[in-house]
């Protein structure tokens, strides 16, 4: 299966995702900020990123889908998020601005998350 990596500040959310992805037959590996979360992109190479959008800063997740993008990683981004609860905007259709593949509100179902992460792999092989 896929190798995914999970970026959140929140060790409970990484540990479930990775739990979830696992038990779909993911390998996973996590990292808790934008910076180790830089850095384990470039060591572990995954064939798909779920970030979460606000970490030490408001905009981390934003703003490494953007570094990412800069840097041509073309693998499926997913993010997840609570920002339209918590603030009532809602996010996407801006490439520039937020350069993700799919968006999914916390706190996310199991079968709803490996189901769209399934969904962004099959459609990045093509």
């Amino acid at each position: 299966m896929a190798k995914i990596l999970v970026v959140d500040d929140d060790p409970d959310v990484t540990e479930a995702c990775s739990l979830f992805l696992k038990k779909a037959g993911h390998t996973v590996a996590c990292a808790h900020s934008r910076m180790e979360g830089m850095r384990k992109v470039e060591e572990e190479k995954p064939d798909l990123l779920i970030l979460d959008v606000m970490m030490e800063q408001p905009d981390d997740g934003m703003a490494m889908a953007q570094d990412l993008r800069r840097m041509n990683f073309k693998k499926p981004i997913l993010m997840l998020t609570s920002i339209s609860k918590v603030t009532g905007l809602s996010y996407g259709g801006d490439e520039a601005v937020v350069p993700v593949d799919e968006f999914v509100e916390k706190p996310v179902e199991p079968a709803v998350l490996v189901a769209k992460v399934d969904e962004l792999l099959k459609k990045a092989e093509g």
